[in-house]
C-alpha cells in the first residue's frame, strides 16, 4: 500500500515539475529555478509521504493492538477455564477413587493438593465430612455440600478462595476442593502479558467485585461502569479505547463460563506503537534499496539454501525409512549444505554396512539357538524323560509288591503321579524346543498342532485355515515361519485377553502367507524397529529379525480395542 501511494505521489511531482517549468522559463538554468522546480517539490512530497505514512501506521498500529489485546485476553480466559475443568476432572477421579477406598490425607497424591492448595472436603451421606488441610475458617463456609454451584467463589482473609464441587450420584458422596484463585490468576495470565510493564489484568466476579489484579491501570474506584466489564460479566469478548490518564487505552474483555468471572486487560497503545511510529518517518528513505536487497537475499537464501535443505530433509527422512540410496543423489546449494549431505551419506553408508552385519550376527545366533534347543529337547527325551519313566515304573512295581492296606502306598501312589505329571510337562516343553511334527510331517500339520496345543492351553478357540495347495519349504525357512506362529500365538494367549484367534496359512504359486489375527484389546504399534525396542516389544522384534532372515516381509497391524493382525509374505 505504502509503495503504490509513493508511486501516485510521484506522478503528482511530475506534473508539479512540468507547471513549475511553464511558469519560471525565465529562470532556466538558475539556482532558484533549480530548488524551486525539483528540489522543493520532491522535499514537499516526500514530507508529505513521510507523515501521510505516520498517520496511517498510528491507526494500524491502534488496530493491530486492540486485536492483539483481545486474542490475547481470549486466550487468557481458556487458560484459566481449562485449568479449572482440569480440577473438576481431577476431583471426579478422586471421589470413584474415594467411593471404592477409604478416604484419608494418603489418598491424595502430590498433584491433587498442589491443585487443591487450600484444602479439600468429603461428604458421605449419614457421616460427618472429613477435611484434609483445610483452615478452620474456610472449613464454615464449606461445612455442607450444594452440587448446585459446581464453582463458588468465597473470600477468606481478604484472599479469594474458588470451591470446586464433584457428586457421585451413584452413592451420593461429594468432594470440595478449594483453590487460591490468586495463585492460579498468576500463573495463568500474570507472568505472560506483564512482561513489557505496559499491561494491567483484572479478574472480577460474578457481582463486580475485584478478584485479581497485576500491573498498573486506570480500573481503581468503582470499576462496574467502566468499559468492557459488563460486556464481560455478561458473556461476551472483544475489546474498546477509552481515555485515562491523558492516553488512550485498549480495553480487551472476555468471559470465563466455569466460573462466571470477567477477566479484563488494559494497556496504552501508544506505548506500544511509539518506537515503530518514530522510525516511518524515515522509512520513505531507505524503503526501495531495503526491498530490493531483501528481494536479492530473500532469492538467494531460497534458491541455494531454503530448497536444497527442503530436499536433504527429505532424503534424511528417507533414510530414516530405510531408503538409504536417496541420500546419495545431490541437492547443490551452498557447499555448507553439500559439504552436510555428503557426511550424511557417509553416515548412511555406514548405517547399512552395521545393520547388515547386525542382520548376519542376529542370523548365527537364531541358528545357533535352535541348535541349542534341538541339543537341549535330546538330551531331555534320552535321559530325563527315560530316568522319571524308570522311576515311575519302580514306583508301580514297589507298589504292587506291597501288602495291602500298607501305609505307604498312598505316597508311592502320589509320586508315580508326580512323575508322570512331570513326564507331560517335559514332554510339552521339548515339543516346543523342537517342533518334531514339524520334521515329520510338514508346515501345515505343524501350524494345525500349534493351534490346537494353543487353544487347550489358553482356553481360547483358535481356529485354523488353511488355502491353496501345500508345498515344502526349505527347513529353515519352514522352521522361521513355525517359529514367528509360535510367537504370535503365545503372544494372544498371554496379552490379548481375546475371546476368539485365527491362523491362516495360504500357498499361492508365487507366495506363502500367514496370518494370525484377534480380537483382543490391541495396542499401538510403533512406527519403525528402533521403536519397538525403546518400548520394550523384544518379542515383536523377534517377529521382525526371522522373517528378514528368510526375506520376508511381516506387517502388524493393531488397534486398541479392536485387536491385533500379523501377516508375514514370502516369496517362494
Amino acid at each position: 500500500m505504502v509503495s503504490l501511494r509513493i508511486l501516485a505521489q510521484t506522478k503528482r511531482e511530475n506534473k508539479v515539475t512540468d507547471l513549475l517549468n511553464t511558469l519560471f522559463k525565465s529562470w532556466r538554468g538558475s539556482t532558484l529555478q533549480t530548488i524551486a522546480a525539483i528540489i522543493l517539490p520532491l522535499t514537499l512530497a516526500l514530507v508529505a509521504v513521510s507523515f501521510g505514512s505516520y498517520f496511517l501506521h498510528q491507526n494500524a498500529m491502534r488496530a493491530m493492538v486492540g486485536e492483539r489485546d483481545e486474542r490475547a485476553v481470549k486466550a487468557s480466559a481458556e487458560i484459566i477455564q481449562s485449568e479449572v475443568l482440569r480440577r473438576k476432572d481431577s476431583l471426579e477421579m478422586l471421589v470413584r477413587f474415594a467411593s471404592e477406598n477409604d478416604f484419608t490425607d494418603d489418598s491424595l497424591d502430590q498433584d491433587t493438593q498442589g491443585l487443591f492448595d487450600r484444602g479439600l472436603v468429603f461428604f458421605q451421606p449419614h457421616a460427618s465430612p472429613i477435611f484434609v488441610h483445610v483452615h478452620p475458617k474456610l472449613a464454615e463456609a464449606i461445612s455442607t455440600f450444594d452440587e448446585k454451584e459446581p464453582f463458588e467463589t468465597v473470600i477468606q482473609d481478604g484472599e479469594p478462595i474458588v470451591l470446586v464441587k464433584v457428586i457421585n450420584h451413584q452413592n451420593g458422596n461429594g468432594l470440595v476442593g478449594a483453590f487460591s484463585a490468586v495463585t492460579l490468576l498468576n500463573e495463568a495470565v500474570a507472568e505472560d502479558h506483564l512482561q513489557h510493564g505496559n499491561m494491567a489484568v483484572y479478574v472480577f466476579d460474578q457481582t463486580g467485585s475485584l478478584l485479581f489484579k497485576n500491573g498498573l491501570g486506570s480500573l481503581e474506584k468503582d470499576p462496574v461502569p467502566h468499559p468492557g466489564i459488563v460486556e464481560g460479566l455478561a458473556g461476551k469478548s472483544g475489546a474498546s479505547f477509552v481515555q485515562a490518564n491523558g492516553k488512550e487505552q485498549v480495553i480487551a474483555f472476555s468471559f470465563i463460563p466455569a466460573t462466571g468471572w470477567a477477566i479484563v486487560m488494559e494497556e496504552s497503545w501508544e506505548e506500544v506503537a511509539t518506537p515503530s511510529l518514530l522510525t516511518t518517518q524515515v522509512t520513505p528513505l531507505i524503503l526501495i534499496p531495503a526491498l530490493l536487497l531483501a528481494a536479492l537475499m530473500l532469492w538467494f537464501g531460497a534458491e541455494q539454501i531454503v530448497k536444497p535443505l527442503g530436499a536433504l530433509e527429505k532424503k534424511a527422512a528417507m533414510v530414516a525409512v530405510g531408503d538409504y540410496q536417496e541420500i546419495e543423489s545431490p541437492v547443490n546449494g551452498i557447499e555448507e549444505i553439500r559439504h552436510l549431505q555428503r557426511e550424511l551419506a557417509l553416515m548412511a553408508r555406514q548405517v547399512l554396512a552395521a545393520q547388515q552385519s547386525l542382520h548376519n550376527y542376529i542370523g548365527e545366533i537364531t541358528r545357533g539357538q535352535e541348535e541349542e534347543r534341538q541339543r537341549l529337547a535330546l538330551e531331555l527325551h534320552d535321559e530325563t524323560i527315560q530316568t522319571l519313566i524308570a522311576l515311575k515304573q519302580r514306583a508301580q512295581l514297589r507298589i504292587r509288591a506291597l501288602p495291602k492296606g500298607d501305609p505307604t502306598i498312598p505316597a508311592m501312589e502320589e509320586l508315580g503321579s508326580l512323575t508322570e505329571d512331570a513326564i507331560n510337562k517335559l514332554r510339552r516343553t521339548i515339543k516346543a524346543l523342537r517342533p518334531i511334527y514339524l520334521e515329520d510331517f510338514g508346515l501345515v500339520t505343524s501350524l494345525e498342532m500349534l493351534s490346537n496345543e494353543n487353544s487347550s492351553t489358553y482356553g481360547i478357540p483358535f481356529s485354523y485355515i488353511k488355502t491353496g495347495i501345500e508345498r515344502r519349504l526349505e527347513p529353515e525357512v519352514e522352521l522361521a515361519i513355525y517359529r514367528i506362529a509360535q510367537e504370535s500365538l503365545n503372544n494372544v494367549g498371554r496379552h490379548a485377553k481375546a475371546q476368539t484367534a485365527e491362523l491362516n496359512i495360504g500357498f499361492t504359486p508365487e507366495d506363502v502367507i500367514l496370518q494370525i489375527s484377534d480380537d483382543g484389546v490391541g495396542f499401538i504399534p510403533p512406527a519403525n524397529l528402533s521403536d519397538f525396542m525403546r518400548e520394550g516389544h523384544f518379542g515383536l522384534v523377534g517377529l521382525h529379525e526371522r522373517a528378514q532372515l528368510i526375506g520376508a516381509k511381516l506387517e502388524i497391524h493393531s488397534t486398541v480395542g479392536k485387536g491385533t493382525h500379523i501377516t508375514l509374505k514370502l516369496n517362494k
